[in-house]
């Protein structure tokens, strides 16, 4: 990670008079946008701004936790002498951490059925995470229908095309993967699992375990046009 992403600037724009955030990571984003900032994505940068409509003291409150948070998080963040703060509230996994721990379950996995297993708790039909994300979807939809402005109405049809065809479609295809190798039984060949035991016959002290050395991909020649443009 580059250092330049561990530092962040928060303050109050001379110009435009908004409450504004720069600098950061994705993770700082995250704790950004979980505290109450909008992100705001341009074509260089990404930042993040308070959102509209609130008083000078809720822009100052939302600034204190803002750097407070970041901070505890071990970023580095420059601010307005009014947004300063010792504070450092304890940190908390979110839920996106779990998600995140069956892709980890997948790398490592060494069998179909391993992998499978982590897949299910995306696609189990009543309680997998997709399914969840569908009851979010049609939630918020059914949030939009009661607003009361104009695109309140289209907002909650484009919610409800979302979780029934988008949605739908990756439902589908990961249940049918999942499926699939469930059905497999077979161990992956490029991984196996390290019992760290060495063989009785092995006579170096300095042996660790038995597990072969991990396979390594011949180049690939470059083709005669490619090499008839580098003479």
């Amino acid at each position: 990670m580059p250092l330049a992403d561990r530092f962040l600037d928060i303050r109050r724009d001379p110009h435009s008079d908004e409450f504004l955030a720069r600098g950061g990571d994705p993770e700082a984003h995250s704790i950004l946008q979980r505290t109450g900032f909008v992100a705001v994505v341009r074509f260089r940068e990404t930042y993040h701004r308070a959102p509209t409509g609130l008083t000078k003291d809720n822009e100052r409150h939302l600034a204190t936790r803002a750097v407070a948070r970041l901070r505890a998080a071990g970023y580095h963040v420059d601010c307005d002498e009014g947004f300063d703060t010792d504070s450092r509230p304890p940190g908390y996994l979110p839920l996106g951490a779990s998600v995140a721990h069956l892709a980890e379950q997948i790398r490592e996995a060494t069998t179909t059925e391993k992998a499978a297993d982590a897949l299910t708790e995306l696609t189990a039909d009543h309680d997998g995470i997709l399914a969840a994300l569908d009851e979010v979807l049609t939630a918020t939809a059914e949030f939009h229908e009661g607003l009361g402005e104009a695109a309140d109405p289209h907002i909650a049809r484009r919610l409800r095309h979302l979780s029934d065809e988008y949605l739908h479609v990756i439902r589908t295809d990961l249940s049918g993967t999942r499926n699939a190798l469930a059905d497999r039984h077979a161990p992956h060949p490029g991984r196996s699992t390290c019992i760290g035991e060495v063989p009785a016959t092995e006579r170096e002290r300095s042996a660790a375990c038995a597990c072969p050395p991990p396979s390594r991909t011949a180049p690939v020649p470059p083709s005669p046009v490619a090499a008839g443009l580098r003479r």
